[in-house]
């Protein structure tokens, strides 16, 4: 199991200011055991299998994929994930004015349109944020529930992603 399934149910039951033993409760565990349980998988004693990971998404109020993202604390990890991108989604690397930077090449994608829109969705929102108009906190709710559903930049606004 990935190191980054540990972290990222720490991170996020830190980020809602749960204890091990509520977030244990919240998935199911037995009380007396809770905590023990919970720290098992934030230190990778264990791994969770998916019915477990789905169960701590729901718990943390994220979706199941926030937990399950690739390994990317080694520069090695970040450059295969960054390989994989390449070569599935045709991103490239190049040089900019700012320096290095990522390039969509949309040809090489059959769903470009769809990752174009998500993308540019993610661009928009963070731009808000950084001009005052949307909270940070709603922001991060639409990162963590991100769904790839298409009308995603609604969700922001209307509540419907529980923000």
């Amino acid at each position: 199991m990935s190191m980054a399934v540990s972290k990222r149910i720490r991170f996020f039951r830190k980020l809602r200011g749960m204890t091990q033993k509520r977030l244990g409760v919240a998935v199911g565990f037995p009380e007396k055991t809770a905590d023990t349980r919970v720290a098992q998988y934030e230190t990778d004693a264990r791994g969770p299998k998916a019915a477990l990971r789905e169960r701590f998404a729901a718990a943390l109020g994220v979706s199941v994929d926030a937990l399950s993202i690739p390994d990317m604390d080694t520069p090695a990890g970040l450059m295969h994930t960054l390989f994989a991108l390449e070569d599935i989604y045709g991103f490239q690397i190049m040089d900019s004015p700012e320096g290095l930077c990522l390039s969509l090449n949309g040809g090489a994608f059959p769903r470009f349109g769809e990752l174009w829109l998500a993308l540019r969705t993610w661009h928009t929102l963070h731009m808000e944020v950084e001009m005052g108009i949307l909270p940070k906190e709603k922001y991060d709710q639409w990162r963590y529930n991100y769904s790839g559903a298409k009308h995603e930049r609604n969700k922001v606004n209307d509540g419907s992603n529980g923000i």
